[in-house]
């Protein structure tokens, strides 16, 4: 019997592995004319994210002292590590690194991905988006690209005709089923997960086309880890996403900092995920004790390289900018 043979060669060719060595490159560039500080930070940690939308993928080391059987986590963003150094005082900071998302896969996504996140005291997240768009115009050579923004329910109420606020579960589920989105009569989702499918079957594909498209003020229940203000009366959370050629590229927070806040936040997560029959993590207790300790106003955002590349080839799949894909791993 003949066996297949074994897949070893890249997934990735030698342009897009020059590409991304010339995208990293610039990016250092870039933050070193900015003087901002390039960090590294642990990818293992004994706590996990809370996030329902986030699966963690653990593992076990053989060290002792560590409790709970040596579990740990990789980090699915170095976000808490990197909110501990500010508040230890680092100042502006970037990370260029490894993330994990367990049951992600397909042609945009992938287990194992690379992040750049940064963050710059005492900047709101309009200040941040403006840097992001000269950040991408910069290190895709394109100086000139346009840039627009709209609110979350700008977007909805004009493409949709739906304010999201306000709009009951019903007629979002209908919304998804006029619009042909698979098994959206046979899907179970709250609030949230219909907004969400909604935004990308329907509205994401057309946002960033022929410009950098930010979306800002999202839900305060999409809050994650931005502050909530009010704004024309409604209360929102200081939120953006980045969009290019149909492709969300970044997320960006005005950063919470309130400690108590926070960890309400995570305790409801887990009321959530418990109800889901989701694994229940530990929460970050470092974090939330630098945060009680004092984390600076802030704003910070995670902008997944991957994508970048994907755009800056014109590549259709994330696979063909990743040296080996986890099938050849």
């Amino acid at each position: 019997m003949t066996q297949s043979p074994i897949k070893w060669r890249p997934s990735a060719s030698l342009q897009a592995l020059q590409a991304r060595a010339a995208l990293y490159a610039r990016i250092r560039a870039f933050f070193a004319e900015a003087g901002v500080l390039e960090v590294e930070t642990p990818i293992l940690s004994r706590a996990a994210v809370t996030d329902p939308a986030l699966a963690s993928l653990a593992t076990r080391l053989a060290i002792p002292g560590l409790g709970d059987e040596h579990r740990m986590y990789l980090r699915t963003s170095p976000e808490f590590a990197m909110k501990r150094l500010l508040a230890a005082g680092s100042g502006p900071i970037y990370q260029i690194g490894k993330v994990f998302r367990d049951e992600e896969r397909g042609r945009f996504h992938h287990p194992e991905f690379s992040l750049l996140e940064w963050y710059r005291p005492g900047w709101d997240e309009k200040r941040l988006m403006d840097e992001v768009a000269a950040l991408v115009r910069y290190v895709l050579d394109r100086p000139d690209l346009a840039c627009e923004r709209i609110s979350y329910r700008a977007l909805f109420q004009e493409r949709l005709g739906l304010d999201p606020w306000t709009t009951d579960i019903t007629q979002l589920q209908a919304t998804a089923e006029q619009a042909g989105i698979a098994d959206s009569l046979r899907l179970d989702l709250d609030r949230d997960g219909w907004l969400d499918l909604l935004l990308s079957h329907l509205l994401a594909p057309d946002l960033g086309r022929g410009c950098l498209t930010f979306v800002y003020d999202y839900p305060p229940s999409q809050a994650a880890l931005a502050r909530l203000r009010k704004r024309d009366g409604i209360e929102v959370a200081a939120r953006f996403e980045l969009y290019l050629q149909g492709l969300e590229l970044a997320n960006g927070f005005n950063e919470l900092t309130d400690a108590a806040e926070q960890e309400r936040r995570f305790l409801a997560d887990l009321e959530v995920r418990r109800a889901r029959g989701q694994p229940c993590h530990p929460v970050d207790r470092c974090f939330l004790a630098a945060l009680a300790h004092g984390l600076p106003d802030c704003a910070g955002v995670a902008l997944g390289l991957d994508r970048l590349l994907m755009i800056a080839l014109d590549v259709p799949s994330i696979d063909a900018v990743l040296s080996l894909v986890i099938e050849r791993a």
